[in-house]
């Protein structure tokens, strides 16, 4: 019989979710089997769908299982990602789908009772202590901490009786100095899909009593789904009418920006399918000086295509971190794009946001008290930090023979796995 883990982490990310077990000072991470053969990998993504064989008539996937369902049907499915980005925000309230009102914690819930089931009776037999990553900032527009934290506490209230909560980043610093052999001063930049957060930790010679000293952490509320937003504002929201107008009592005014905002936001896509959203569009229509565009977004929403625009989306990113230039492809809803992008061009749209992240990064050395100078080694993880543009960030201030990386998507679930069996957890919880 298999020895019950001591500690459980789970990275339960905006884009993904991995989990490890933890015992006797090394870790291992859960695997999800299946038709989708997915490994320790978790899609953050949830499928609903009316069955009638089911218990209120709405049945739900979650991770690959939730992207299998919609592809199959998907004008029958209502598909929700990036749902974490609205863990700390006071103007979400509820996702409405179909009939059916969902509360943030209770999308959790649903996601969590998926993730334990597709692992096939390995998260059956929760260990005693549970570490469930957290980012230092949370993502959106002034995000409320003390809401999240009551939405994470009401998500996870079932999965657990120990639950702690850590930074994201300061699970990938553990991870990383588990692989240490001599002592170091080390910044660690975890790269999500809602946050950029930033950890320095002093990490002492193998055999000290405190391996691990954290030294501050910091972070932005914005990552991959920020440079998705850039790359569908600059190549579909144009043919959507964005930047357009309609006729109202005789004037000539600019369809509300809100609509455009709301369409290449991940989390918030798949929710305009709502009858109040899609009878303003309806009506926005008639009065546009472009209703042909404004019927495209209609049709976009309607049949559920924002899953296709966001893997497109995606494969112009990976593409744009191996070669000078790729294309965009994606075609539906009347919509029909192929487009070479440079990653010049990729890199100009999201100039803002990188420098935002620049001044973070700076933020943190100030906020530890550190220079570049006394940092021996950075590690990078996280998805964008592949993209080009974010290397150079540390390229330029500490070289490249110190920075580090490995394991982009899953160091965070180790590190926070092992640093549950540490007997000063609580110096460690955020």
């Amino acid at each position: 019989m298999q020895q019950t883990a001591r500690a459980l982490g789970l990275d339960f990310g905006t884009t993904n979710s991995v989990a490890a077990l933890a015992n006797g000072g090394e870790s291992r991470l859960v695997s999800f089997a299946g038709n989708q053969a997915t490994g320790e990998v978790f899609r953050s993504a949830l499928c609903f769908w009316h069955d009638s064989d089911v218990k209120g008539g709405m049945a739900h996937e979650a991770g690959p299982w939730a992207i299998a369902e919609y592809l199959e049907f998907p004008e029958d499915s209502r598909f929700l990602q990036s749902f974490k980005s609205v863990a700390a925000s006071p103007i979400f309230e509820t996702a409405n789908v179909f009939e059916k009102r969902f509360r943030f914690e209770e999308l959790g819930r649903l996601f969590l009772g998926k993730m334990i089931h597709h692992a096939g009776g390995t998260l059956d037999r929760r260990p005693e202590r549970i570490v469930v990553g957290r980012p230092v900032e949370y993502a959106g527009a002034r995000p409320d901490e003390a809401l999240a934290r009551k939405r994470y506490d009401a998500m996870f209230a079932d999965f657990g009786s120990e639950v702690h909560y850590v930074y994201e980043p300061l699970g990938a610093a553990f991870s990383y100095a588990s692989r240490l052999t001599e002592a170091a001063t080390i910044l660690v930049a975890d790269f999500g899909g809602g946050t950029s957060d930033f950890s320095l930790v002093r990490v002492e010679a193998p055999g000290a009593a405190r391996r691990c000293v954290p030294l501050g952490s910091v972070g932005i509320g914005l990552a991959g789904d920020r440079f998705d937003y850039r790359i569908v504002d600059h190549l579909v929201l144009p043919m959507l009418g964005k930047g357009s107008s309609y006729e109202s009592f005789g004037k000539q005014l600019e369809i509300p920006r809100s609509y455009f905002a709301d369409f290449a936001d991940w989390s918030r896509l798949a929710l305009m399918r709502n009858r109040r959203t899609m009878d303003e569009l309806a009506r926005l229509q008639k009065a546009a000086n472009d209703p042909a565009a404004i019927g495209r977004m209609i049709t976009v929403i309607e049949k559920e295509l924002g899953y296709p625009l966001y893997d497109a989306v995606g494969a112009l990113k990976r593409a744009l971190s191996d070669a000078e230039s790729a294309s965009f492809r994606f075609s539906g809803g009347g919509i029909d794009i192929e487009q070479t992008v440079s990653r010049a061009d990729f890199e100009s749209w999201i100039a803002p946001d990188i420098a935002r992240i620049e001044e973070t990064v700076d933020w943190a050395l100030s906020k530890a008290g550190v220079t570049p100078d006394t940092i021996d080694r950075v590690f990078l993880t996280g998805g964008s930090s592949l993209i080009p543009a974010i290397r150079r960030i540390f390229r330029q201030r500490f070289g490249d023979d110190r920075i580090a990386t490995g394991g982009e998507l899953t160091s965070i679930a180790h590190g926070l796995a092992l640093i549950g069996e540490e007997a000063n957890l609580a110096e460690w919880a955020a």
